[in-house]
Order: C-alpha cells, then sequence, then structure tokens
C-alpha cells in the first residue's frame, strides 16, 4: 500500500469516524474465510458497515476526531481488528449480530474488543450484553411519551366512567 493509498484510507475513515458515532471494535481472528464471509453477510443485512483496517490507519484516523481514544491504543488496538459502523438509530444492532454469530460459533467468535457509542467508550467483552439492551432513540422517545399519556388517560377514563355512574344513578333514582 502506498502513501498516498495510506493517506485516502485515513482520509475516508476519519470522516466516517466524525459522521458515525456508533462504531464497535471486533476481534475475528482464527475465523476461515467462510465464517469471515458469513459475518460480513449477517452485518450487510442488518445494515452495518464491516471493514478490516490496520491498527495504525485506525489509530491515526482517530486522532482527527474530537474526543479522546487514547484508551483504545493500549487495549483495543492490538492484533486483527475489524470495525463495525452503524447509524445513531440502530447502536445496539452489532452488538446483537455479535452475539448471534458467536452463538452459531463454537469459539464464540468474533470477539468485542470495544465500542464508541456517541463516542463513549466501552471495552471489553463484558459491555457486549450491556450494548446489545441499548434502546435506539426513537425507542426511548417512545416510552416517554407513553409515561406523559398515562396520567391524561387515567383522569379521562376516570371521567367518563363517573359520567355513566352518576347517570345510571340518576335513572334508578327516576324509576324509584
Amino acid at each position: 500500500m502506498t502513501k498516498e493509498d495510506k493517506a485516502l484510507v485515513i482520509q475516508e475513515l476519519t470522516e466516517k469516524f466524525k459522521e458515525t458515532s456508533n462504531f464497535y471494535f471486533t476481534d475475528a481472528s482464527g475465523m476461515t474465510v467462510e465464517e469471515v464471509n458469513n459475518l460480513r453477510r449477517k452485518c450487510f443485512e442488518a445494515g452495518i458497515e464491516y471493514k478490516v483496517i490496520k491498527n495504525t490507519l485506525i489509530k491515526k484516523a482517530l486522532e482527527n476526531v474530537e474526543g479522546d481514544f487514547s484508551e483504545l491504543n493500549d487495549t483495543v488496538l492490538k492484533g486483527f481488528t475489524g470495525v463495525m459502523f452503524t447509524s445513531a438509530e440502530a447502536a445496539n444492532v452489532p452488538a446483537n449480530v455479535i452475539k448471534k454469530f458467536q452463538k452459531e460459533d463454537k469459539d464464540q467468535r468474533p470477539h468485542l474488543k470495544g465500542a464508541s457509542i456517541d463516542y463513549d467508550l466501552f471495552i471489553g467483552a463484558e459491555h457486549l450484553s450491556a450494548l446489545s439492551k441499548l434502546k435506539s432513540k426513537n425507542e426511548l422517545i417512545g416510552e416517554v411519551i407513553g409515561l406523559l399519556q398515562s396520567p391524561a388517560k387515567n383522569v379521562i377514563s376516570s371521567l367518563q366512567s363517573g359520567g355513566q355512574t352518576l347517570s345510571g344513578l340518576l335513572k334508578t333514582l327516576s324509576e324509584r
């Protein structure tokens, strides 16, 4: 790879890291070509962009992005590194794909090395289950709206049932 090619890859990665605040680093070392292709297929089906990139190029691209990614240099960016990019609405999708793929693989690969969710770092495979349970922004907004509507619905239903009870009581009294 020439210097120009490396500079182009670093520039593309920098743009990708800037526009996508949710990305996962995985270790798929030891996987066969067939397994890696299967992983790529599942990522594509889930709307995830998966790339295998040299660690030095990732480090240089992250230097151009706002935020402190120095923690990644010592622990995450070593060995075989695959990067999964996802949209802001689907921050948990890569974690779910990894978990599903691990269930099918006897060696439970690929391994989660780390993740950045809205530029907050999660380092280590122990965060995989927590990341898979993250809710999207739209799901959280829906829950808040549901919680806000609940008291109003209770008041309205109480008022409606009270009116029916009152009319029933008046009807009974008039019949007597």
